[in-house]
Protein backbone atom coordinates (compact mmCIF):
# COMPACT_ATOMS: atom_id res chain seq x y z
CA UNK A 1 0.00 0.00 0.00
CA UNK A 2 0.89 3.58 -0.34
CA UNK A 3 -0.64 6.80 0.60
CA UNK A 4 -0.16 10.09 -1.24
CA UNK A 5 -1.37 13.80 -0.38
CA UNK A 6 -2.34 16.42 -2.60
CA UNK A 7 -3.14 20.36 -2.30
CA UNK A 8 -4.10 22.83 -4.89
CA UNK A 9 -5.26 26.64 -4.49
CA UNK A 10 -6.75 29.08 -7.48
CA UNK A 11 -7.85 32.22 -7.27
CA UNK A 12 -11.32 33.61 -7.83
CA UNK A 13 -12.16 34.90 -10.81
CA UNK A 14 -13.73 38.33 -11.54
CA UNK A 15 -15.55 36.86 -14.75
CA UNK A 16 -18.90 35.97 -13.79
CA UNK A 17 -19.27 33.98 -16.80
CA UNK A 18 -16.73 31.68 -15.52
CA UNK A 19 -18.50 28.71 -13.90
CA UNK A 20 -17.26 27.00 -10.87
CA UNK A 21 -16.47 23.53 -10.99
CA UNK A 22 -15.55 21.33 -7.72
CA UNK A 23 -15.37 17.58 -7.75
CA UNK A 24 -16.41 17.78 -11.59
CA UNK A 25 -19.83 19.05 -10.34
CA UNK A 26 -20.59 22.79 -11.81
CA UNK A 27 -21.69 24.45 -8.79
CA UNK A 28 -24.39 27.38 -9.48
CA UNK A 29 -24.57 31.09 -8.94
CA UNK A 30 -20.59 31.20 -7.41
CA UNK A 31 -17.80 32.82 -9.15
CA UNK A 32 -14.99 30.51 -10.56
CA UNK A 33 -11.91 29.89 -10.07
CA UNK A 34 -8.56 31.13 -12.34
CA UNK A 35 -7.00 28.53 -14.40
CA UNK A 36 -5.27 27.22 -17.20
CA UNK A 37 -8.04 24.23 -17.25
CA UNK A 38 -11.43 24.50 -15.22
CA UNK A 39 -9.67 25.12 -12.05
CA UNK A 40 -11.32 22.08 -10.40
CA UNK A 41 -9.17 22.73 -6.94
CA UNK A 42 -10.90 19.19 -5.54
CA UNK A 43 -9.83 17.29 -8.80
CA UNK A 44 -6.50 18.54 -8.81
CA UNK A 45 -5.50 17.77 -5.14
CA UNK A 46 -6.58 14.46 -6.17
CA UNK A 47 -4.29 14.08 -9.09
CA UNK A 48 -1.70 15.03 -7.24
CA UNK A 49 -2.15 13.01 -4.40
CA UNK A 50 -2.49 9.95 -6.97
CA UNK A 51 0.83 10.94 -8.85
CA UNK A 52 2.69 11.20 -5.81
CA UNK A 53 1.23 8.10 -3.72
CA UNK A 54 2.53 6.09 -7.44
CA UNK A 55 5.96 8.45 -7.66
CA UNK A 56 4.98 9.33 -10.76
CA UNK A 57 5.90 13.37 -10.24
CA UNK A 58 2.66 15.95 -9.83
CA UNK A 59 -0.34 17.10 -12.31
CA UNK A 60 2.26 20.42 -13.38
CA UNK A 61 5.02 17.52 -14.86
CA UNK A 62 2.51 15.86 -16.82
CA UNK A 63 0.33 18.59 -17.52
CA UNK A 64 1.59 21.73 -17.34
CA UNK A 65 -0.45 24.80 -17.84
CA UNK A 66 2.06 26.34 -20.86
CA UNK A 67 0.39 23.47 -22.96
CA UNK A 68 -2.13 24.86 -25.39
CA UNK A 69 -3.75 21.09 -25.76
CA UNK A 70 -5.20 21.37 -22.15
CA UNK A 71 -6.37 25.38 -21.97
CA UNK A 72 -9.69 24.96 -20.46
CA UNK A 73 -10.18 21.10 -20.25
CA UNK A 74 -12.05 19.91 -17.95
CA UNK A 75 -9.48 18.27 -14.89
CA UNK A 76 -11.90 15.19 -14.67
CA UNK A 77 -10.26 14.27 -18.67
CA UNK A 78 -7.04 15.03 -16.25
CA UNK A 79 -7.96 12.76 -13.30
CA UNK A 80 -9.09 9.81 -16.06
CA UNK A 81 -5.61 10.54 -17.97
CA UNK A 82 -3.61 10.29 -14.06
CA UNK A 83 -5.93 6.87 -13.41
CA UNK A 84 -4.38 5.22 -16.57
CA UNK A 85 -1.15 6.28 -14.96
CA UNK A 86 -1.98 4.53 -11.90
CA UNK A 87 -3.24 1.68 -13.02
CA UNK A 88 -0.01 1.04 -15.76
CA UNK A 89 2.00 1.30 -12.79
CA UNK A 90 -0.02 -1.50 -11.03
CA UNK A 91 -1.96 0.31 -8.36
CA UNK A 92 -5.47 0.04 -7.55
CA UNK A 93 -7.38 2.91 -5.85
CA UNK A 94 -8.35 1.70 -2.32
CA UNK A 95 -10.31 5.50 -1.17
CA UNK A 96 -9.78 9.03 -1.38
CA UNK A 97 -10.38 11.51 1.85
CA UNK A 98 -10.50 15.33 0.30
CA UNK A 99 -11.45 18.76 1.96
CA UNK A 100 -12.36 21.96 0.35
CA UNK A 101 -11.45 25.12 1.97
CA UNK A 102 -13.88 27.67 0.86
CA UNK A 103 -15.49 30.88 2.47
CA UNK A 104 -18.40 30.58 0.24
CA UNK A 105 -20.33 28.53 -1.24
CA UNK A 106 -21.99 26.21 0.87
CA UNK A 107 -20.71 22.74 0.17
CA UNK A 108 -23.23 20.59 1.73
CA UNK A 109 -26.02 20.52 -1.21
CA UNK A 110 -23.46 19.17 -3.67
CA UNK A 111 -21.15 17.36 -1.62
CA UNK A 112 -23.17 14.01 -2.42
CA UNK A 113 -23.01 14.77 -6.18
CA UNK A 114 -19.17 15.36 -6.13
CA UNK A 115 -18.81 12.32 -3.90
CA UNK A 116 -20.45 10.24 -6.28
CA UNK A 117 -19.21 11.40 -9.47
CA UNK A 118 -15.33 11.26 -8.14
CA UNK A 119 -15.99 7.48 -6.66
CA UNK A 120 -17.15 6.61 -10.18
CA UNK A 121 -14.46 8.24 -12.20
CA UNK A 122 -11.69 6.85 -9.34
CA UNK A 123 -13.31 3.07 -9.10
CA UNK A 124 -13.35 3.71 -5.31
CA UNK A 125 -14.71 5.68 -2.31
CA UNK A 126 -14.55 9.46 -2.10
CA UNK A 127 -15.25 11.34 0.85
CA UNK A 128 -15.33 14.72 0.71
CA UNK A 129 -15.26 17.55 3.26
CA UNK A 130 -15.87 21.20 3.76
CA UNK A 131 -14.54 23.84 5.82
CA UNK A 132 -14.04 27.73 6.13
CA UNK A 133 -10.79 29.77 6.80
CA UNK A 134 -12.99 31.47 9.53
CA UNK A 135 -12.28 34.99 7.41
CA UNK A 136 -8.93 34.84 7.63
CA UNK A 137 -6.33 35.46 4.92
CA UNK A 138 -7.39 35.36 0.60
CA UNK A 139 -9.40 32.10 1.12
CA UNK A 140 -11.16 33.79 4.29
CA UNK A 141 -11.91 36.86 2.57
CA UNK A 142 -13.16 34.94 -0.28
CA UNK A 143 -10.76 35.53 -2.82
CA UNK A 144 -9.33 31.89 -3.44
CA UNK A 145 -10.41 28.36 -3.06
CA UNK A 146 -8.53 25.06 -1.78
CA UNK A 147 -8.28 21.43 -1.44
CA UNK A 148 -6.07 18.79 0.13
CA UNK A 149 -6.43 15.11 -0.43
CA UNK A 150 -5.55 12.30 0.78
CA UNK A 151 -5.46 8.32 -0.85
CA UNK A 152 -4.72 5.14 -0.50
CA UNK A 153 -3.07 3.14 -3.49
CA UNK A 154 -3.48 -1.14 -3.60
CA UNK A 155 -0.91 -3.24 -5.16
CA UNK A 156 2.50 -2.29 -6.62
CA UNK A 157 5.26 -2.82 -8.72
CA UNK A 158 9.03 -3.00 -6.72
Amino acid sequence: MRVGQGFDIHRTSDDPSRPLVLGGVTIPGALGLVGHSDADVVTHAIADALLGAAGLGDLGQHFPDTDPGTEGVRSIELLTDVLGLIRAAGYTVGNVDATVVAEAPKLAPHRAAMEASLSAIVGAPVSIKATTMERLGPIGAGEAIAAMAVVLLEGSTP
